[in-house]
C-alpha cells in the first residue's frame, strides 16, 4: 500500500498517542537526522542522527520525564517532500509537577515514505521553566 506522505505523518502522530515507540520508529529512515529546538531542553544533543537515538534522547526522555505528554497536532500543511504541522504540547514535568501547554510547528522531510529530517519549533521559554522550575 502507497502512502502520501501527509498520510505518513498522521500516522506518526497517531502512534505518538497510542504510546507506540515501534509503530513511530517504523516511519523513520535509519539514518534520520532530528534537531529539537535551540535552547529546548532536549537539544543537548543535536542532531540526533539515527532512529535510536532519536528513541532514546528524545521519546525515552519524555516517556520517563513527563506525565501525560501529547504532541497534539492541530493543522497539517502539505509541502509535498515536506510536511509541518501546526499543534500544541501539553503534560506535566514529573521533576517540578509544572504543566506544559506550548505552541509548536514541526518540520518533516520525507523520502521515499521515510522520515528523513525533523526540525521542531516551539516556546522554549515555557519549556525551561517547567523542566528548571
Amino acid at each position: 500500500m502507497s502512502y502520501s506522505n501527509r498520510s505518513i505523518i498522521e500516522s506518526l502522530y497517531a502512534a505518538i498517542a497510542r504510546s507506540d515507540g515501534p509503530a513511530v520508529l517504523a516511519w523513520m529512515d535509519p539514518e534520520v537526522v532530528w534537531y529539537e529546538a535551540e535552547n529546548f531542553p532536549y537539544s543537548d544533543r543535536n542532531p540526533y542522527v539515527g532512529s535510536a537515538a532519536v528513541a532514546e534522547g528524545v521519546f525515552y526522555r519524555l516517556a520517563t520525564e513527563w506525565e501525560g505528554f501529547q504532541a497534539l497536532p492541530d493543522e497539517f500543511l502539505d509541502a509535498g517532500d515536506t510536511i509541518i504541522v501546526q499543534g500544541r504540547y501539553r503534560g506535566t514535568c514529573k521533576a517540578t509537577g509544572i504543566a506544559l501547554d506550548a505552541q509548536f510547528a514541526h518540520f518533516w522531510r520525507l523520502r521515499n515514505g521515510k522520515v528523513i529530517a525533523f526540525q521542531q519549533y516551539t516556546d522554549t521559554a515555557q519549556a525551561n521553566h517547567v523542566v528548571r522550575g
